[in-house]
């Protein structure tokens, strides 16, 4: 495998950001029945791009875009002992490049970024019945907290 680097996304990463997000849907489609059939978005692309509350990355290799994720910081329940978190999104490696650890070389520049922020707390979503993405996600250090469930009637 080339060298990989995680650098900071920018516009003119846009067009391929947005094929990213198409894998990420359809990669999740068979573990949520209530997606819309037409084509979707998950995200606001150009907002996290510019937002300082966020941080987008993506992963390079020989020129090529392989991989991305970024990094919101959000305001935490008052409940919470902690003020603010850092949720993640947008994890996605191109099928050609998976297997070979750029999920974690995003997650870890994703982590570095979270804790220059002060923040401890980092959260994310993954379907339940999605074990490779849990196990991914178990490896990096992450532990099941809540299960959501639902129920179509």
């Amino acid at each position: 495998m080339n060298e990989v680097s995680i650098r900071l996304a920018t516009l003119n990463d846009l067009e391929t950001l947005l094929r990213f997000e198409q894998g990420v849907i359809e990669a999740e489609r068979p573990f949520d029945p209530t997606l819309r059939h037409e084509a979707i978005s998950y995200y606001n692309l150009p907002e996290l791009l510019a937002s300082s509350q966020s941080r987008l990355l993506v992963a390079e290799c020989a020129q090529q875009l392989v991989g991305s994720g970024y990094a919101r910081i959000q305001p935490a329940k008052a409940y919470h002992q902690h003020a603010e978190y850092a949720y993640l999104g947008f994890m996605y490696v191109a099928p050609a490049y998976r297997g070979q650890g750029i999920n974690r070389l995003i997650l870890d520049a994703l982590k570095q970024w979270v804790a220059g922020q002060g923040l401890t707390e980092i959260r994310l979503e993954v379907y339940a019945h999605n074990q490779p993405a849990r196990r991914a996600y178990e490896k990096a250090g992450f532990t099941a907290h809540l299960l959501e469930m639902r129920l179509s009637i």
